[in-house]
């Protein structure tokens, strides 16, 4: 499997950011990792070895994103406001550094053919990768969201401000957020996926609202609930992101 390992200065972030990037060509998969996780994560726990064959058979590329979630969502800083800055800025380096470069390079590997780029992550990284597509889907064809909570409650209560209102999907998604993207949403695949076994009762909540809302909105999506065996870990996730990657990319 080809790896390319990349560091580089994020201007919306003030430091480096470190990323990989897993085959040769494709369709391209922004991953994000888990709570406090970094870009090595999917890596060393096993997330890669599970999409082996995908990426080997050349039918998708993975770039492995770098977490801050210390540095907003999950800071100690009391300053709730100075947090979700800092996750705009995050979510500003992914649209306009860490997604242009991911696009350019499908290019370039795919001998200049045009491809939009899926995003997915599992649990915490659910909740970056819905805010990155609902936010950005003209540029993405696909988002694969497991096992995640998509408000902000459980980052910072109910404290919901308009700036924390903006990346609470199941408050922006209800209002008029929707109207100059719902084209583009009409064109994407759209999966959310969680179990029902142990430490899946959030999320299981928090799909199914999403399932409600997205109903309300016309938004298709592909809302799926695994057994109550399937528990809040990463032997089921290596299961679930092949599965539905086989589907879309």
């Amino acid at each position: 499997m080809q790896i390319e390992y990349r560091s580089e200065y994020s201007n919306h972030l003030g430091r480096q950011m470190e990323y990989k990037i897993y085959g040769h060509t494709g369709h391209p998969v922004i991953a994000f990792p888990t709570m406090y996780g970094r870009f090595t994560q999917w890596e060393d726990f096993g997330m890669i070895d599970a999409l082996s064959g995908l990426i080997e058979e050349g039918r998708i590329q993975v770039w492995t994103v770098d977490g801050i979630d210390t540095e907003h969502v999950k800071s100690t800083n009391w300053d709730m406001l100075g947090s979700i800055k800092r996750y705009d800025q995050y979510m500003g380096y992914m649209r306009d550094e860490l997604l242009p470069a991911a696009l350019a390079h499908s290019r370039h590997c795919n001998n200049g053919y045009e491809r939009k780029a899926i995003v997915t992550g599992c649990s915490l990284g659910a909740f970056h990768a819905a805010n990155f597509f609902f936010h950005q889907p003209w540029q993405l064809d696909g988002l694969i969201a497991l096992s995640g909570v998509y408000s902000t409650q459980q980052m910072f209560g109910d404290y919901k401000p308009d700036e924390i209102a903006a990346y609470s999907p199941l408050n922006y998604l209800q209002g008029s957020f929707v109207d100059e993207r719902w084209e583009a949403y009409q064109r994407a695949n759209i999966i959310f996926a969680c179990g029902q076994g142990d430490w899946e009762d959030d999320m299981r909540v928090d799909t199914n609202l999403m399932r409600g809302i997205l109903a309300d909105r016309s938004i298709p999506a592909w809302i799926d609930y695994w057994g109550h065996d399937v528990d809040h870990d990463w032997p089921w996730w290596f299961k679930m992101l092949p599965y539905y990657l086989d589907k879309i990319a």
